[in-house]
């Protein structure tokens, strides 16, 4: 028997969906893999808790009762104390420092698990240290949910690339919320504030919506397929359209923006006005590979293509290439939602665990 220990960053809704999905699926990984996933660290970005035996069902309850405050050095030396082999750092976090500790957690023997998009959005100089750490150590980083969720599409891009074909372009919807939204918005009679705010109850926005409008999201999963290409791009050199007006942005408050949230209507209402017959709203992030531009906008698309044709909270990423030049290759499927993030966080491990044998 194999096990494999898991020490959990960020045991909020992804997290903690990944942890009842990892302990759901015990018997089936001993059976049929014979493989014991053990988490022996749940840690939030106050407290944590820790089991070099792994944790059950009853981890939350032990997590109230249990609980500790911590420094990161803490954690790195109940790693060395007890030596744990095949051990794997999973951060579900949206955190912007946690990442800056990645390469501390590899020089102490782990593997990186991230469905936290800022490791691969930071400097150029520190997304290069980062590799030549994992190298020098020899671990793996995996980051699938990074871009498009539970989607292929990192992974794709990499086997295209690492065979010698030619990307020259990507595009599409690469946030499953505004592309619930644009859907929702384009398709309905219904106001632009009311489409945000059951975005909001159904949990695909972030609890500040702010964050989505911004593009911001989209600019970094556009970087970071740009990086897979060897792109030696910073987050700076991406054109961001925001979807915010100066009045709900900057240095207003949360509490402000949510009062005054129906200043967006007669914003995108306009937008909706100027689309012709047959064309649907939709914010899509473009890569063109051969002149280096990577842009992050709202366009008006025909609604037979596509692109015009997606539902729900679907990404869609189609890519251009030598092989693939008038019909790109087409990826589509959920881009949000907590399962589907967590199922694919889950899927980078076992992926990971295949590269351990």
């Amino acid at each position: 028997m194999k096990i494999i220990n898991l020490a959990l960053f960020g045991p909020g809704k992804v997290g903690s969906k990944l942890i009842q999905q990892i302990i759901a699926e015990k018997d089936q990984l001993l059976n049929n893999s014979e493989l014991e996933i053990r988490i022996i660290l749940i840690a939030n970005s106050s407290n944590l808790i820790t089991d070099h035996l792994g944790f059950d069902e009853q981890w939350k309850d032990r997590f109230d009762k249990e609980k500790r405050s911590y420094h990161f050095q803490d954690i790195l030396r109940y790693f060395a104390k007890n030596e744990f082999r095949n051990l794997i750092s999973i951060d579900t976090t949206a955190s912007e420092s946690l990442p800056e500790n990645y390469i501390d957690l590899i020089e102490h023997g782990s593997h990186i698990v991230a469905a936290n998009k800022v490791a691969n959005t930071l400097s150029l100089q520190f997304y290069e240290n980062l590799r030549t750490a994992l190298k020098k150590h020899h671990k793996i980083f995996q980051y699938e949910t990074n871009v498009g969720a539970g989607l292929p599409v990192v992974e794709t891009i990499k086997s295209l690339y690492d065979s010698g074909e030619r990307v020259t372009r990507i595009r599409g919807v690469f946030s499953g919320s505004l592309s619930y939204i644009f859907n929702t918005y384009s398709r309905q009679n219904v106001q632009f504030s009311e489409v945000l705010r059951k975005a909001g109850e159904l949990g695909y926005t972030e609890p500040d919506a702010r964050v989505d409008l911004s593009g911001k999201d989209v600019a970094r999963k556009l970087l970071i397929l740009a990086r897979e290409l060897q792109l030696k791009k910073e987050l700076k050199e991406v054109s961001i359209q925001s979807l915010l007006p100066t009045s709900l942005n900057g240095g207003t408050s949360l509490q402000y923006f949510q009062k005054q949230i129906s200043i967006l209507d007669d914003i995108f209402q306009k937008h909706k006005d100027e689309n012709k017959s047959g064309e649907v709203l939709r914010y899509v992030g473009e890569l063109n590979v051969e002149n280096g531009s990577l842009e992050a906008r709202l366009i008006s698309a025909n609604a037979a293509t596509p692109l015009g044709q997606i539902d729900g909270t679907d990404n869609i990423f189609e890519i251009y290439s030598e092989s693939y030049k008038d019909f790109p290759l087409v990826i589509q499927g959920a881009g949000a939602g907590i399962d589907v993030t967590a199922r694919g966080v889950f899927s980078d491990i076992l992926k990971l665990n295949k590269q351990l044998n």
